[in-house]
């Protein structure tokens, strides 16, 4: 135990970090490194590899991920920003160079490869978008004079480009969705709401027109007719484990699934250890989701209300888009299930995320307002600029 009267920052930290919520993000880390033990394995004796090549690589990705999650977790608001800046100003170079150093994988180019490993600056961008967009909506609000509702929409803009480019229209659904949420929060006028949600749909619709993958993807989902062997062969595996699955190591549905270590955890998961299991599962990221909003719920600095709602949001909306494709709810879309999935970027860059709203959560007497009253427990003087 660490004393009351030691002053240290670590000290500091463990007195005012969400033990709680630090505790079931580990416990998700922890179970995502389990379940590459069930998950990983027959992919890679498909490809020739070790059995244990992608379980060896998930714990090598661990090490950088958990020193992220609890290094950021020290930061204090105004540093959360800039370290988001400083992401942010590294990711767009790197989302803009591999649409011309990535590899063309079906189409895309999404990666840039280098000394063995990959990178995916998509993943990147994401918490660092979400914290810049927090403090512009924040500043537009504080300083009406200053149109941070427009340079977050300039910013979308870019973002959203560079995405399309690749062309990922998935990371831009998650994106548009995560920023319209924040920007609904911050007040958005309800003529906005209108002008947005329209161009929106008017994109959707592009996209189902104008590129064939997209067309393919929805016509499939609609029709169940063409190449839907994935999600056919993860919902066969989550009906053979049942309710108290078929034990670990035991699953056979899963040695045909091709991307079973990654977009097709959940329904691995679900095979082997049963539906009881992933509901709990499930329960696991709705408390991690649910107590950060319960804290921006609380919080009085519009800034940190609107960046820890849009991080809950991002880790909430891309659970729920992989657990939906894998149950067969919504078009195919390949995208990881937060700290489950094996890849590299998306761990890392999700416990980036993590970190910022670890960080942003902790407890601060200036961010509290009156239990019964909710008024400031005490006068405000809002930062200026990063």
């Amino acid at each position: 135990m660490i004393s009351r009267a030691d002053r240290s920052q670590l000290a500091e930290w463990w007195r005012t970090v969400d033990h709680l919520l630090l505790g079931m993000i580990l416990l998700l880390v922890i179970s995502g490194f389990l379940l590459s033990f069930a998950a990983s394995p027959p992919v890679a004796e498909r490809i020739g590899l070790s059995p244990s090549h992608f379980t060896i690589r998930h714990a090598i990705y661990l090490v950088p991920s958990l020193a992220l999650l609890v290094g950021l977790s020290f930061l204090t608001p105004k540093q959360v920003r800039r370290a988001a800046l400083l992401l942010f100003a590294i990711s767009i170079p790197l989302l803009l160079a591999t649409l011309f150093l990535g590899a063309d994988v079906k189409g895309s180019r999404r990666w840039i490869s280098f000394a063995g490993f990959s990178l995916q600056p998509s993943e990147f961008v994401k918490p660092a978008f979400v914290i810049i967009s927090a403090w512009l909506f924040a500043e537009n609000t504080r300083r009406p004079e200053i149109p941070g509702n427009l340079f977050s929409i300039i910013l979308f803009g870019i973002v959203a480009a560079l995405l399309i480019a690749q062309p990922d229209f998935g990371q831009t659904l998650l994106i548009g969705t995560v920023w319209g949420g924040m920007f609904f929060l911050a007040g958005m006028p309800w003529a906005w709401i209108a002008v947005l949600g329209l161009l929106a749909l008017s994109g959707i619709v592009a996209a189902y027109f104008f590129f064939p993958h997209v067309a393919g993807r929805i016509d499939r989902f609609w029709t169940g007719s063409g190449d839907n062997f994935q999600v056919e062969t993860a919902r066969e595996a989550i009906i053979s484990g049942g309710w108290l699955g078929q034990g670990a190591g035991e699953g056979t549905v899963k040695r045909y699934l091709p991307d079973s270590h990654t977009d097709f955890t959940f329904a691995v998961a679900s095979e082997e250890f049963g539906i009881i299991a992933t509901i709990l599962l499930v329960a696991v990221f709705a408390f991690v989701v649910l107590r950060i909003l319960n804290t921006a719920l609380r919080e009085r600095d519009i800034y940190i209300r609107l960046a820890v709602s849009g991080l809950a949001l991002l880790f909430a909306v891309q659970s729920m888009i992989n657990m939906m494709v894998t149950l067969q709810l919504i078009p195919a879309k390949g995208m990881t299930l937060p700290f489950i999935s094996y890849g590299g970027s998306s761990l890392i860059a999700m416990s980036i995320g993590m970190g910022f709203a670890l960080a942003l959560t902790r407890r601060r007497p200036e961010s509290l307002r009156g239990p019964q009253t909710g008024l400031d427990l005490k006068p405000y003087s809002p930062a200026r600029g990063f």
